[in-house]
């Protein structure tokens, strides 16, 4: 069978009692960085196979790995940090699980998304989770149909390409639409910056942005 298991997005602390079990039971853990992974499991004290699973080579082995498991194998697929499958490779081995017949069951833990919203002090009752914004193609046209979203929106964006993306949202939501930005969630150096999409971007353009970023922005009203 496959499980899915979330992992700390910082803090180590952050790990279930089960993600763990699941983990020392699994005959081979699939991750995305090896490197990143050693770090938790030798946390844990949990000695497992690493396998790469990322998105340069999911396409390559997605066969391989269908044939082990439907030979008996017990995979545990893990990401960097957070919920497999969450703008995280996981989709194209779920599906051809399940069309093999192969069992799935996705572990409930850490997703980035769920803390900087429940925080954001924005309307939480609906929300759209939108994720990464295309880089090129489609994203005058997703903007375009995000600023008359009625729901609350949530994004993931790189500290790089913050500024310049919050400037975007304000070209196309207006400046006084209200957010709220998480970075570093569960870190030493957590940050949640609120107020209108122009406060918010004068703030971080003065600033040396590190760390995972997401969005929160109020729906249209």
């Amino acid at each position: 069978m496959l499980h899915l298991v979330p992992t700390p997005l910082g803090n180590l602390k952050d790990i279930t009692l089960r993600a763990i079990e699941v983990l020392q039971s699994a005959d081979v853990i699939l991750c995305e960085d090896t490197r990143t992974s050693s770090k938790l499991l030798q946390h844990y004290n949990i000695q497992k196979p690493l396998s790469p699973y990322h998105q340069h080579n999911e396409h390559k082995i997605l066969q391989h790995l269908i044939d082990q498991l439907s030979g008996g194998k017990h995979f545990a697929l893990i990401t960097d940090a957070g919920t497999p499958g969450i703008s995280d490779p996981a989709f194209l081995l779920v599906r051809e699980c399940i069309k093999n017949d192969i069992k799935v069951e996705c572990l409930p833990g850490a997703t980035a998304f769920v803390p900087a919203l429940v925080n954001s002090g924005l309307p939480i009752n609906r929300f759209v989770f939108e994720g990464f914004l295309p880089l090129k193609k489609g994203r005058h046209t997703l903007l375009t149909k995000l600023a008359e979203e009625e729901r609350t929106m949530v994004l993931y964006e790189s500290p790089i390409r913050l500024v310049k993306t919050l400037a975007e949202l304000i070209t196309y939501f207006g400046a006084e639409r209200q957010c709220s930005i998480s970075r570093e969630l569960t870190k030493l150096f957590e940050e949640n910056k609120r107020g209108t999409l122009q406060e918010v971007h004068d703030y971080f353009k003065q600033k040396d942005v590190k760390g995972e970023i997401v969005i929160v922005v109020q729906g249209k009203a």
